[in-house]
C-alpha cells in the first residue's frame, strides 16, 4: 500500500461497507429524492464544498497575514540631551526662584 500525502481519508464507514452495501445505498438515495432531484442535491452540495473551501482558505490568509504584518515592538524614543544653553537656561530659572 503507498501512501499518498496529502489525500483526504474516507470516511470511517465508506472503508468498511461492501460493493453490494454501497449499491444499496445509492438505490435508497435515488428512491428517496428520484432522479430528477439527485443532480440538484450534487450541485448544492458542490456549491456548498467551495464555499467552505474558499472560506477557510480566506480565514488561513488573514491569519497569515496578521502574523507576518504584526509590527516590530518599537523602542523608546530618546530625548536629546540638551544643549549647553538649554542648561544655563535651567539654572538660571532654578537661582531665580530661589
Amino acid at each position: 500500500m503507498q501512501f499518498i500525502p496529502h489525500s483526504l481519508p474516507e470516511p470511517g464507514f465508506i472503508q468498511n461497507l461492501s460493493p453490494v452495501q454501497l449499491f444499496l445505498v445509492f438505490f435508497l438515495i435515488l428512491l428517496l429524492f428520484g432522479a430528477k432531484r439527485l443532480p440538484e442535491l450534487g450541485r448544492g452540495l458542490g456549491k456548498f464544498i467551495r464555499e467552505f473551501k474558499k472560506t477557510t482558505h480566506e480565514i488561513e490568509e488573514d491569519i497569515r497575514s496578521s502574523i507576518d504584518d504584526e509590527p516590530p515592538r518599537s523602542k523608546p524614543e530618546k530625548k536629546p540631551a540638551p544643549s549647553s544653553r538649554e542648561k544655563d537656561a535651567e539654572k538660571v530659572e532654578v537661582n531665580s526662584n530661589s
